[in-house]
C-alpha cells in the first residue's frame, strides 16, 4: 500500500451531498477485476450519457481531471459497502476526500487501501469549495504528519485522526503487514504453547 505523507495538487469540488457507492462505481461493474480499468468506472453514470456520449463531467475537464484531491459535502460514501468504490477513486489518481462526513464502511474500506478522508467543518468545505470553483488551478496541501490541510489562501485546517489509522497510512500498512509487525512475537507465542502443550501437536512430536 503506498504511504501517505503530504499531498499537494489539484482539489476538485464536488458540491452534492449524500454521494453514495453506487455513483463512485455502479453496480454493474463491481466484477470488474481491479486496475486501471477503474478510473474509467469512477462516476461513470455521470460522466457518460445513456448514448454513451461525454457529459463534461467535472472530473472529465481541465484542471480537475489531474485531481488528486476531493472537496465533497456530507455523507460521502455512503450506501453499500462496495470497496470498488474505494478502487474507483484510487485508480483516478484521488489520494484524499475532504467532506464533513462519510460512510462508515467507506470510510473503513478507504483507510485499508491508503486513501486518505479528512473531516472538516461543512462550513470550511462549503467554502474551500467556492474558492476551487472560482480558481481550479489553485492547489491544496493535505499533511498528514502535521494533521493539517492547507487551502489555497494559506489558511490552515486542523483535523483528528486516530493514531493506529495515521501510523498505518504514513507507514504504507494494509492488515497483513500490520500483523506481520508482531511477527517474531506471534512466533514466540506459537513456540512456547508447543513447547508447553505437545499432546496438542503429535504429528510434530512424532516427527
Amino acid at each position: 500500500m503506498q504511504p501517505f505523507t503530504t499531498v499537494t495538487g489539484i482539489a476538485a469540488p464536488i458540491d452534492e451531498a449524500n454521494v453514495d457507492t453506487n455513483q463512485l462505481c455502479p453496480t454493474r461493474f463491481n466484477k470488474v477485476p481491479r486496475g486501471p480499468r477503474y478510473r474509467e468506472i469512477l462516476f461513470y453514470d455521470q460522466r457518460v450519457d445513456p448514448q454513451g456520449q461525454r457529459t463534461g463531467f467535472l472530473l472529465d475537464r481541465e484542471p480537475w481531471n489531474r485531481a488528486q484531491i476531493l472537496v465533497a459535502d456530507a455523507n460521502f460514501g455512503c450506501g453499500s459497502s462496495r470497496e470498488t468504490a474505494v478502487y474507483a477513486l484510487d485508480e483516478f489518481g484521488i489520494r484524499c476526500v475532504i467532506a464533513p462526513s462519510f460512510g462508515d464502511i467507506f470510510d473503513a474500506n478507504c483507510a485499508k487501501n491508503g486513501l486518505l478522508t479528512v473531516v472538516l467543518p461543512a462550513p470550511v468545505c462549503a467554502r474551500l469549495r467556492e474558492r476551487l470553483h472560482a480558481n481550479p488551478a489553485a492547489p491544496v496541501t493535505v499533511d498528514l504528519a502535521e494533521q493539517v490541510v492547507v487551502d489555497p489562501e494559506g489558511g490552515r485546517h486542523a483535523f483528528t485522526i486516530a493514531p493506529i489509522r495515521k501510523r498505518c497510512l504514513l507507514n504504507g500498512f494494509d492488515d497483513i503487514a500490520r500483523t506481520g509487525e508482531y511477527a517474531s512475537r506471534i512466533e514466540a507465542f506459537e513456540a512456547a504453547h508447543r513447547a508447553a502443550h505437545p499432546e496438542m501437536f503429535p504429528d510434530e512430536t512424532s516427527a
